[in-house]
């Protein structure tokens, strides 16, 4: 009956795109994304990490180790080498699923696409599905109204067309308090770093109104 089944089902047209999206770093994005992905392994599923950003964090080198990896690809300009996710290494591999950190990631020039977004789109129409993270203040019609209650300007952008390609879009969430308190015992950046950011974009009325522009995006 499954082989009937999987011979009689309409064709797969693309891959299925499920956004994990938050307002403020250290929400738990890429957590979620990775303990949805072990999960999914751990019933068969066939899923890989196309790229994680850990930024230090131990919990979330500790989930993604649990994971494939595809290997990254090394570019170097202007005498750095960078590592950027590996497209044509995941197409050849052909997962069900490949989790990609960080939608609004600009690549470093000399890459396949300009955006990281763009390289998700690839792996959509070869029909894998793709799992992400990314903060609400990275859609590109959103920047001007984060700017003007932030005072920061949004430099890495995704289209709302972007958006509108999204099949599924769960919140990472976490009140503004006990996110304070992730910053305070240097969860989420060094001490001394965090002081600096409670002071400025982590102040308690941006936080309330990103969550805010967070939870309308998920209630469209």
């Amino acid at each position: 009956p499954e082989q009937w089944l999987e011979e009689t089902a309409p064709a797969k047209k693309s891959g299925i795109f499920k956004l994990f999206l938050g307002y403020a770093p250290g929400v738990g994005k890429t957590y979620n994304m990775l303990s949805e992905g072990i999960r999914r392994h751990s019933r068969g599923e066939d899923i890989v990490i196309g790229i994680v950003e850990t930024h230090g964090r131990t919990g979330i080198a500790e989930l993604a180790s649990r994971l494939e990896a595809v290997p990254r690809k090394k570019l170097t300009y202007k005498g750095t080498v960078f590592e950027e996710m590996d497209v044509d290494a995941i197409l050849a591999r052909r997962p069900s699923v490949v989790l990609v950190d960080e939608l609004a990631h600009t690549n470093i020039e000399g890459s396949r696409n300009a955006k990281r977004y763009q390289d998700v789109k690839e792996l959509l129409d070869a029909r894998i599905d793709v799992m992400s993270t990314m903060n609400v203040q990275h859609i590109e019609s959103i920047t001007p109204f984060v700017q003007r209650i932030t005072g920061v300007v949004v430099r890495e952008t995704v289209p709302d067309l972007v958006m509108q390609r999204v099949d599924e879009i769960v919140l990472a969430d976490l009140t503004p308090e006990a996110l304070h308190a992730r910053m305070r015992r240097g969860d989420i950046y060094p001490l001394e770093r965090a002081e600096r950011a409670l002071a400025h974009f982590f102040r308690p009325g941006n936080l309330l109104a990103l969550r805010e522009l967070a939870l309308r995006q998920v209630g469209q």
